[in-house]
């Protein structure tokens, strides 16, 4: 199971500002190529991949990642479009949240940090550092990545939301492992079949008296 957790990023730096609107026209073009041909060819990925990289200044990472969300709104446009959901032409994209892979932002750093309060990405010009507000709800999941309850996922998300920008965190949470508190039994005879629920903790304190 996942937890997003997001933190809102204090003073951030105008290199981020700049990132946004490139980021959205590549997920757009993207999206919409694939919601007119159903699919992005490998070969057509890396002719635009290289004519991306000529018009935009962005890391190679964040163009890649850019991509690869341009083909899932698309896959999503079309399922929508199938199910009747959507009557569009072609999808919108408004709004993007734009993902930080594991080399492209401190997240070793982060990860083996106790009190993690800024982290750095990569944007035009080199890294950035992007300072952030931690809150309750943060501080809970990070004290349980400490105690290896939860793991921090390699992937970070900066979005801008009311002229604000957070950064989300995402956290796989681990399954609790308790022992079984009870057991089904069954006994199965020529013409019938007994079925009985044992609670594990009584017999065994039963079996110890």
């Amino acid at each position: 199971m996942r937890k997003a957790v997001a933190v809102e990023v204090e003073s951030p730096p105008p290199e981020l500002y700049a990132v946004e609107e490139p980021y959205r026209r590549i997920v757009e073009e993207v999206a919409a190529y694939v919601a007119e041909r159903g699919k992005l060819e490998k070969e057509k990925y890396n002719e635009l991949y290289r004519r991306f990289r000529e018009l935009y200044p962005l890391p190679a990472q964040l163009i890649q990642q850019a991509m690869n969300q341009g083909v899932e709104v698309g896959e999503s446009f079309l399922e929508a479009r199938r199910n009747g959901r959507v009557h569009k032409p072609r999808p919108e994209v408004q709004h993007v949240s734009i993902r930080f892979a594991k080399d492209s932002w401190s997240y070793r750093k982060t990860a083996a940090s106790t009190t993690p309060v800024k982290i750095a990405v990569s944007l035009p010009g080199g890294r950035r550092e992007v300072w952030i507000k931690p809150h309750k709800r943060f501080w809970l999941y990070w004290w349980k990545t400490l105690r290896g309850e939860t793991e921090l996922v390699s992937t970070l998300v900066l979005k801008r939301r009311r002229g604000r920008w957070y950064a989300i965190f995402v956290f796989d949470v681990m399954p609790k492992r308790e022992p079984p508190a009870e057991a089904v039994a069954f006994d199965v005879n020529e013409n019938s079949v007994a079925v009985a629920r044992v609670s594990l903790l009584s017999t065994v304190d039963a079996v110890a008296r």
